[in-house]
């Protein structure tokens, strides 16, 4: 199995925006072209907006990370609308959640029948 992303050969594309728009408009891309989604919902993590649903409509593994473990922070942080579509769930490892995540996602994407 890889275990890094070297060896799982992934095209890897990173967007970043405090637009939800934006972020929708990429759920929607991805829908068509990738294999997977690692995605930090930060601010919108306990709001239940238009991406939380969009990202329902995406099939393939998706993966949530938070930098911080929101589970020690504010109450209202402690529910995610993403949790409930993501394959799975990072927190509070810092950025180390990043390639964590991406680690996981070529996992998945690997045990996938083709």
């Amino acid at each position: 199995m890889p275990t890094d992303r070297r060896r799982a050969r992934l095209e890897i594309r990173f967007h970043q925006s405090n637009r939800e728009y934006e972020i929708i408009d990429w759920i929607h891309e991805a829908r068509e072209i990738a294999a997977g989604i690692v995605i930090n919902p930060a601010a919108f993590t306990p709001h239940l907006g238009r991406h939380p649903r969009c990202a329902h409509t995406f099939e393939p593994p998706i993966i949530e990370v938070h930098i911080s473990n929101v589970h020690r922070r504010e109450a209202f942080r402690h529910h995610s609308y993403i949790s409930s579509v993501a394959s799975g769930v990072i927190a509070g490892f810092g950025t180390q959640g990043y390639p964590l995540a991406i680690q996981r996602l070529a996992r998945l994407i690997d045990a996938e029948p083709s």
